[in-house]
């Protein structure tokens, strides 16, 4: 493909995903495929010969879109928003057509220097304490990372090893090993799988803790572990506070637990993948408050800013603290600026070497919907999941399961985990909706998130009239069950 043909194929590529977009609620939100469907449709290797472009083109109707689950549809409710916007595509367009591999400052300037300057933006629009951020002088910042899990990871093997070292200079005596066989990490009974997925790589102990009635974890419940914990000879190291957990979205109190953290010199790091991008509308920040107390902090712009997935943003208060735990200074990576104190080098930030120039779709986004209209995009997602949320209290046969917050309805029918399985399969066996569950206690429950960018109330309607069909419907089979036996 030459520079002449990539212009008329990309302007048909630019074409096809706008209508793809355009008209994606015609499309049956999550597809009708088996296991395996892919394989028998394409050759068994690579062809030896070029194939056209209208033969790749014409397969992706064919091959690749009978197997999509539309993230993007209206009628996509499930897991959290999946944000995109024609902005970013177009930001990712220009990454792809770049191509730099931004290991470095050296590797490309630009790539080093917006991110920095885009999570300054970003901090501030969450009213992040000035200590978070790089600005000319300050001793923390930003990162780009892929996912909170890796945000997690990276804060969880910085603090290890910050305990490591400074448990050696008090007690030289004891060996690495002997220290990490006594590391103890901690986070909610509601905290995302990743966080303990984190401590598995980091070879630490990870101990949930219990959360209250409001599925929060508080002060006294954490401050029991580690009285526990330390009458034990463990060594506490790092707390995973979460804001907005995936089953309810819950909150746990930053205020009190905060506190504890700093007086035992153990490292908070906050997850707030979903719920972060809520805090730049003023009338939710203050659930961010107790940030003041934490070593780092992490939310998803590719979840609900309409930044198209990867776009993780991570702020520590001291830099040094990532720097320490994962500097390696190879002959073939060095350059003059290095150590000036100039420049950052993000892979020393970061678990891969390699990172794209994932700070244009920020720069794009961030300039093309200014703060305004993606405070308004996120008080319309909260007004619609108050609409759905209005919708359950008015049929007696349902509950709803925790408080609704930000833009996530927890709902069930009032009877057993068994018939709210059934009725979540059929929902999503009828392909018009789809929904995920969590377990909240014991009760199975029925997760609903407004995710779409283009979701009205129109959509929000359809979807409960639906579920509430399938809900008579069932409940009719279940009652002339219950009476034949």
């Amino acid at each position: 493909m030459d520079v002449a043909e990539f212009r008329k194929r990309g302007k048909e590529m630019v074409d096809y995903v706008a209508d793809y977009l355009e008209k994606i609620e015609k499309r049956q939100v999550f597809p009708d495929v088996e296991p395996g469907y892919l394989r028998p449709l394409i050759a068994d290797c690579a062809p030896q010969e070029p194939e056209s472009f209208e033969d790749v083109f014409k397969d992706i109707e064919k091959i690749i879109m009978p197997g999509v689950t539309h993230w993007h549809s209206p009628y996509f409710f499930a897991y959290f928003p999946a944000a995109s916007s024609f902005p970013a595509l177009l930001a990712d367009m220009l990454c792809g057509g770049i191509g730099c591999v931004g290991f470095s400052w050296a590797a490309s300037p630009a790539c080093t220097e917006l991110e920095t300057v885009m999570l300054d933006w970003l901090g501030k629009m969450v009213n992040l304490p000035e200590e978070f951020l790089a600005g000319k002088d300050g001793e923390g910042g930003g990162v780009i990372q892929g996912s909170a899990s890796e945000a997690t990871l990276i804060a969880l093997l910085a603090a290890r090893t910050k305990t490591i070292r400074q448990v050696q200079s008090e007690k030289p005596e004891l060996t690495e090993a002997e220290i990490m066989g006594r590391l103890v990490a901690y986070a909610s009974d509601q905290a995302h799988s990743s966080v303990e997925r984190a401590a598995l790589i980091g070879a630490v102990k990870m101990k949930n803790v219990p959360s209250d009635e409001t599925f929060s974890v508080c002060g006294s419940a954490l401050k029991k572990v580690l009285d526990e914990d330390k009458a034990a000879g463990l060594i506490p190291f790092f707390v995973c506070a979460t804001l907005g957990t995936t089953p309810c979205c819950s909150f746990d109190k930053l205020l009190e637990l905060g506190p504890i953290c700093n007086k035992e010199n153990i490292w908070m790091h906050i997850d707030a993948a979903y719920a972060g991008s809520a805090f730049i509308c003023p009338e939710f920040r203050h659930l961010l408050n107790g940030v003041e107390f934490a070593d780092s902090f992490n939310f998803n712009p590719h979840k609900w800013l309409l930044v198209n997935f990867d776009c993780s943003a991570m702020w520590v208060k001291k830099r040094s603290d990532l720097i320490g735990a994962f500097k390696l200074e190879p002959l073939y990576l060095q350059h003059h600026h290095q150590e000036s104190g100039l420049v950052t080098d993000y892979r020393h930030w970061q678990i891969p070497l390699g990172r794209r120039f994932r700070s244009l779709k920020l720069w794009f986004v961030l300039r093309m919907y200014g703060v305004k209209g993606l405070q308004e995009h996120i008080r319309k997602h909260i007004r619609l999941s108050h609409q759905f949320e209005h919708l359950v209290l008015q049929d007696e046969r349902f509950e709803i399961c925790a408080e609704v917050i930000l833009g996530l309805v927890c709902f069930r029918l009032k009877g057993s985990n068994e018939l709210n399985e059934t009725l979540l399969k059929s929902i999503n066996d009828a392909k018009k909706i789809h929904l995920v569950p969590c377990h909240l206690r014991e009760k199975f429950v029925l997760r609903f998130a407004i995710c779409s960018r283009t979701v009205e109330s129109t959509h929000i309607k359809f979807a409960w009239q639906h579920i509430s069909q399938l809900a008579t419907d069932l409940l009719k089979t279940w009652e002339q069950n219950h009476h034949q036996q």
